[in-house]
Order: C-alpha cells, then structure tokens, then sequence
C-alpha cells in the first residue's frame, strides 16, 4: 500500500536517482506512441487470454483444450499498466534509464511526477469537472490514490504470481488484473489527450 512512509521513501530516492542519472529531466517526448501502442497491445493479449481462459468454446475451437493463461493475464495487463507510465512519464520529458529495477524506478518516478504534485489528482478532478459532479474534488483524489495504488499492487502481484502461486488462485486474481489495468489505461489516455 502507498502509505506516507513510502512515500517519503520514494520523495528521498527520486533526486538521488536523478543525480545519478537513472532518471532524466528534459528530454524530448519521442516514444509515447511506442509506449502507448504497447500497453494496448498487452491490455489487448491480457483481454484475449482471459476470454480464452474463461471460454471452453474457445479453447475447443484454437485446439487447446487445456489452456490456461491467467498468469499471463496478470503479466500482460501490468505491463499494460507499466508502459502507460512510461508514457506518461514520457510525455512529461522525464526517461528512465536503466535496466536494473526499471519497473520499481518507473513506479517511484511516476509516484514523485504525477501523484506527490498533484497533476494526476488536477487531471482527474477536471474529467469529472468537465462531467459536472459535485463531488468531483472528492473523488478525484481518491481515484488518483486508487490508480497509484492500482499500480503497485499489480507490480508486486506479478512478482508473486509469475513465482509463488499456483493455477488454482489465478483466475480470480487475472480478472482484477484486467480491471485494474483498463482502468488505469483508460485515466492515463486521459491524461495524454
């Protein structure tokens, strides 16, 4: 959970990380199409194996009668949500340049950019604003709290998944994966439209 201590963690570690150069200010935003296509892409193989999961016709019908891809789901549809940060970190000319913890260093930078500032919460408030909801303060903070936290249980999820767990457990945790991630590709195209 994103709690205050982690996220003062998270505030300490980011300028060291630009110090050192793994993160990047001020770059030209060359690769959110890449980033966006994507996260389209691994939400798309996340839909399709969780309706070939689901789906004894399907499965019948592509001749694998024993398919089981909810591991796969939980992997594609948090990688749909790790390239959609890095879009949205892209768009706002910040790079990750690393390929150690790139995924932990992408959480923590989106966290200190989008969450801590509040341009995650403004970009939420003024979709629900442009929908005329009262509430639209209210709620917009706590849906910019979700999607991060969204975010970081599905990081830790597929961890835990890809390593521990075995297929009994999967298929309810999968679905949950997909919810989570068209969420949080819906609300971050959102933010780069």
């Amino acid at each position: 959970m994103l709690d205050e201590k982690r996220i003062k963690e998270i505030q300490k570690r980011v300028p060291r990380l630009l110090k050192e150069g793994i993160i990047v200010k001020g770059e030209a935003a060359r690769y959110v199409p890449f980033f966006m296509k994507n996260a389209r892409d691994s939400l798309d193989s996340a839909g399709l194996l969780y309706d070939v999961s689901t789906s004894e016709e399907l499965r019948e019908r592509t001749g694998r009668p024993g398919f089981n891809g909810f591991l796969w789901v939980i992997n594609s549809s948090y990688y749909s949500m790790f390239y959609m940060a890095r879009a949205l970190l892209e768009s706002d000319g910040i790079r990750v340049r690393t390929q150690m913890s790139v995924h932990a260093v992408v959480f923590d930078t989106l966290v200190q950019y989008f969450y801590c500032t509040g341009r995650l919460e403004r970009t939420l408030v003024q979709d629900l604003e442009d929908a005329k909801d009262d509430s639209a303060d209210l709620l917009g903070r706590e849906k910019a709290k979700e999607l991060i936290d969204d975010y970081y249980h599905e990081k830790r999820k597929r961890g835990r998944f890809t390593y521990e767990l075995g297929i009994t457990a999967m298929r309810n945790k999968a679905r949950t994966s997909l919810e989570r991630a068209k969420r949080f590709n819906e609300e971050a195209r959102k933010m780069l439209s």
